[in-house]
């Protein structure tokens, strides 16, 4: 969709990607009839209800990319459906996302500085699913299991080949607020011992005692995309936007490099959170 499109539909207040899924579903419809299966038939092939194939034929629900890899298969769609394969992945995610999105799948490098909750390239499954569920306004269950297959397909940047570089700096508090309960954070912390073994991969803490605070202007990420220069994102209050240009990055890269310095190094980042895990409130 061109830009001058999304901005139409931008002004119109209507998300774009409402428009591309409603054109996927109309393509698995011809396909699906073109091949003379009814929905409940080609359901019974996916292990799918009925009621699910209408609603990706209807653009209200979004297809698995698993499930378009079999549904280009068993309706003979020559990839015309494996084309929009990445486009539709990316609906998944907020409209104010979907830039950042683009350019974490092929970063070269990932750096992020996270103040008030664990970043989502870190989450487990339980903890997102909580961080989805006490946002408010409040959604529904089939929103929020949609926002966490988004955010556990994230995930896919650590196993990438070539391994891109990956670092995070966690203010320590947010790894003692225990939002889900106990076991949440339990599980969260031993999951970012475990992400912190990969040898691409650097995790440190901001000790809640410093007193010179280089990043109090907030949380960011830094990426390097494939073939490109450095860029920024930040992210609050449910809008995001992609900083490009060269003196607005070099002043955020600057400002990490003087938070990874002043923060806890690897090491003793790690100990720390196994300090955490065998504290008694945990």
């Amino acid at each position: 969709m061109t830009q001058v499109a999304e901005q139409s539909f931008a002004r119109r207040g209507e998300d774009p990607a409402d428009e591309l899924l409603r054109s996927f579903g109309r393509q698995v419809k011809i396909l699906r009839e073109r091949a003379g299966h009814t929905q409940s038939a080609l359901g019974q092939l996916l292990g799918y209800s009925e009621a699910q194939i209408a609603a990706i034929e209807q653009g209200r629900r979004i297809a698995r990319p698993d499930t378009i890899d079999k549904l280009d298969q068993l309706l003979d769609a020559d990839g015309m459906l494996l084309a929009m394969k990445r486009a539709v992945a990316l609906t998944r995610y907020p409209a104010f996302f979907r830039d950042a999105a683009r350019i974490e799948e092929t970063a070269l490098e990932f750096h992020q500085y996270s103040s008030l909750i664990v970043p989502g390239m870190l989450q487990t499954e339980a903890y997102a699913r909580t961080m989805f569920t006490v946002r408010r306004p409040r959604r529904n269950e089939s929103e929020i299991e949609q926002m966490v297959a988004a955010r556990m397909a994230r995930h896919s940047l650590f196993e990438r080949k070539p391994s891109p570089v990956l670092s995070f700096v966690l203010e320590e508090a947010l790894l003692q607020r225990p939002i889900g309960g106990h076991e949440v954070l339990r599980g969260q912390l031993e999951r970012l011992l475990l992400v912190s073994e990969n040898p691409n991969v650097e995790i440190q803490v901001m000790p809640t005692r410093t007193t010179d605070h280089a990043g109090v202007d907030g949380p960011f990420t830094l990426m390097v995309p494939d073939g490109g220069e450095q860029v920024a994102y930040l992210e609050s209050q449910g809008n995001g936007r992609v900083l490009t240009g060269r003196e607005a990055v070099r002043g955020i890269a600057a400002r990490y490099g003087i938070i990874r310095a002043q923060a806890l190094s690897p090491s003793e980042s790690g100990r720390l959170i196994e300090q955490l895990l065998r504290g008694g409130d945990l």
